[in-house]
């Protein structure tokens, strides 16, 4: 037990390059041959003030130990904070690239400004986290939906 939480521990301490991150779940796997890690029910990553919870979480690493993907899948929410705004989103499947601070949210994915009530919806949103721009694709002829609030000046 001394040593899987000695594993966990470096796991976790490595996940992101300068912010403690914090991941609990049910189960936990890892391969050091195929450098995963696999998180499995009920799993929160605690990022600063952003989390991902998901039933699963695969977290894939380089040769140095370094992560260079998250992928979350079975009810995916993300809560992340993108130019000072706090945003809401939700995804069948989301990837989280943290060399990049890249979120792509696939198959009815759904993406919240929770400060303007801005939505928007699709099959395939990217969230560049630092720069604050996202893009959202329908893919196979889908429509995207934004939803946003307007001021009516008329009295």
């Amino acid at each position: 037990m001394k040593k899987l939480s000695f594993i966990v521990l470096c796991i976790v301490s490595s996940l992101l390059y300068a912010a403690n991150v914090e991941v609990t779940a049910d189960k936990f796997f890892a391969d050091e041959t195929k450098r995963i890690s696999v998180f499995d029910g009920n799993v929160k990553v605690l990022k600063e003030s952003d989390k991902l919870t998901a039933h699963k979480v695969t977290i894939d690493f380089d040769a140095k130990k370094q992560p260079i993907r998250y992928v979350a899948t079975g009810d995916a929410k993300v809560n992340i904070t993108m130019n000072q705004k706090r945003y809401y989103g939700e995804a069948e499947k989301m990837t989280y690239e943290p060399a990049t601070s890249v979120y792509i949210l696939e198959k009815k994915a759904f993406l919240h400004d929770l400060e303007t009530d801005k939505k928007v919806y699709g099959d395939f949103i990217r969230v560049e986290q630092l720069n604050g721009h996202y893009v959202v694709d329908g893919k196979n002829g889908n429509p995207v939906k934004f939803i946003f609030k307007v001021e009516d000046t008329k009295k």
